[in-house]
């Protein structure tokens, strides 16, 4: 069984606003409505705030660590107030220490709230886009840049579909076996430290690092770019992980899975992900193996379970009183072709 490096799990602390305005600006359509003197505050939380309570004057519950996002009921609010009032209600606000503050809907902004942007350095964007679709996009951008972070020394593979990641000891045949399924048409996601993403409660996304991308190393050949040398068809950038196979050499003290009636899983970042240890033995092909295994994973994804239905078929044999080990055909029969 692999064993997970506490010290590998890493969690990044906070996005600064400067940073999210940049990588997300295109999607969100955002642009900037205010100066950019406040772009080195951090965001520390990925969830969103709308602040219609704490402009009523309750902040009580009032989460300002969060990006807080404007959309048509705040706006209205806001409107309807006396100028007095509204810049009350605005002031109240900006007395806590708030990253960011979006606009959305096209709504513009009031005067008195820019001017306190300005002065309290708060970075004020605006967009066309919904509420909704601001606060989708906005939140998955937040949850990706600050979700637990694992890095593990394997090879990642995208076979039928199927997040297949490749573990065991250095010099195994990792790599190799990554190679093979490539130049059968499969997909490298990343060869030698794969970094896994928690996303949600139970997803785990694999990616390459800034560093290997699709590089591979091939012990006695040296380095490969998979991209330049089969083609943008063999590589793809992230993948959900849906399958460790552990790869080692055949020990015959070891009692390895014969029916499959009790599947294994390993336990990563709380997620439990299906588990096989595959032993290697000369003349054995793991990469046709490898591609069974990502098609037993789809077939018992839509239902189908061959350990189950042999077992069911077993069990009627025995309580009907059958031979087990009788012929599959019941008379002799000539192959004409």
């Amino acid at each position: 069984m692999i064993q997970i490096n506490n010290k590998a799990i890493q969690r990044k602390e906070f996005v600064e606003v400067g940073f999210l305005y940049e990588n997300i600006k295109s999607k969100l359509k955002l642009k900037l409505l205010s100066d950019e003197s406040g772009f080195s505050r951090i965001i520390k939380d990925q969830n969103l705030h709308r602040p219609g309570l704490a402009l009523a004057g309750f902040v009580g519950l009032f989460s300002y660590s969060r990006v807080q996002v404007f959309g048509n009921t705040e706006m209205r609010y806001l409107r309807q107030l006396s100028d007095e009032s509204r810049k009350s209600a605005i002031e109240k606000i900006f007395e806590f220490t708030i990253p960011c503050i979006i606009l959305t809907d096209s709504n513009e902004p009031f005067p008195e709230l820019i001017k306190l942007a300005n002065e309290k350095n708060i970075p004020i964007f605006g967009s066309s886009l919904s509420t909704t679709k601001v606060t989708y996009f906005l939140s998955d951008f937040l949850d990706d840049q600050l979700a637990l972070r694992l890095s593990i020394h394997g090879s990642f593979v995208d076979v039928y579909g199927v997040g297949i990641m490749f573990v065991g000891k250095s010099g195994i045949g990792k790599s190799e076996v990554a190679l093979d399924l490539i130049e059968r048409g499969h997909r490298l996601v990343s060869d030698d430290v794969t970094i896994l993403t928690k996303k949600g409660e139970a997803i785990l996304i694999g990616a390459g690092t800034d560093i290997n991308k699709h590089f591979m190393e091939i012990r006695g050949l040296g380095l490969l770019n998979v991209e330049k040398m089969f083609g943008v068809r063999a590589i793809r950038y992230q993948k959900r992980l849906e399958t460790v196979v552990e790869l080692e050499n055949w020990d015959v003290s070891q009692n390895y899975e014969r029916t499959g009636l009790d599947g294994s899983t390993i336990s990563i970042l709380d997620v439990e992900i299906p588990y096989v240890k595959l032993p290697i033995i000369p003349g054995k092909n793991i990469t046709v193996i490898s591609e069974i295994i990502a098609l037993h994973y789809l077939l018992k994804h839509y239902g189908y379970d061959a350990a189950i239905d042999f077992q069911e078929m077993l069990n009627s044999r025995l309580a009907g009183g059958k031979n087990q080990h009788s012929r599959a055909v019941s008379t002799f029969q000539h192959d004409f072709e």
